[in-house]
């Protein structure tokens, strides 16, 4: 039997399609389900809810949108992290932005989260590639379940915060475990810990 090939996706007609749809991204033309949990979404809403509480306070010009792609300039690939935070001051060059909400410049972006789930190796190996190389400064890899590989987060497994930090045109990466307090080059007086993250995704009967 032989197997046809899944069909490529321009970029393009990615962001025609799904744009709109929270439950894909595209990688190299291949459509991806993100498939997010709700213990995924809890943690997501966590991380945004106690950084909008930091840009308030500091009365920053960022913001989290709720929904936002980043398209990939000369690549079929565009991103849909679970949360970013955004410099309302450099929008002005987003040559896309004011139709619908898609990045295209690292310059507009302060800082990405990812919640791993099932596709892991996108998260820590695909995603912290291409985003150092666009040049975002700050990439958090949130593993609230432990489950990204043993070459990531250490051995034996457990839940990890993989804080990456650009320096020049490359990520250096923090591993932040139990009660660690995150430090962060964006948020620097954030006070939040690695467990408290981890709880968030928690159901509150256990």
């Amino acid at each position: 039997m032989v197997q046809s090939a899944p069909k490529v996706l321009a970029v393009d007609e990615f962001i025609s399609q799904y744009g709109e749809c929270d439950r894909y991204e595209l990688i190299d033309g291949e459509l991806i389900e993100m498939e997010p949990t709700g213990s995924h979404e809890q943690v997501s809403a966590f991380i945004g809810r106690k950084m909008n509480v930091e840009i308030d306070r500091q009365d920053l010009r960022y913001f989290i949108p709720h929904r936002c792609l980043i398209k990939l300039l000369g690549t079929e690939t565009a991103f849909r992290p679970d949360a970013i935070v955004l410099d309302q001051t450099q929008l002005i060059n987003e040559p896309l932005w004011q139709k619908q909400p898609l990045i295209t410049s690292g310059n507009s972006i302060k800082l990405i989260a990812e919640i791993v789930s099932i596709n892991w190796q996108n998260d820590y190996a695909r995603k912290a590639e291409d985003y150092a190389l666009l040049g975002v400064p700050e990439y958090w890899i949130v593993d609230y379940l432990g489950i990204g590989g043993r070459e990531y987060i250490g051995k034996p497994k457990q839940p990890t915060v993989t804080i990456c930090r650009l320096i020049e045109d490359e990520y250096e990466k923090q591993l932040y475990q139990n009660n660690d307090q995150l430090i962060s080059s964006i948020f620097p007086n954030l006070q939040l810990t690695a467990q408290q993250i981890f709880m968030a995704g928690r159901s509150v009967i256990e």
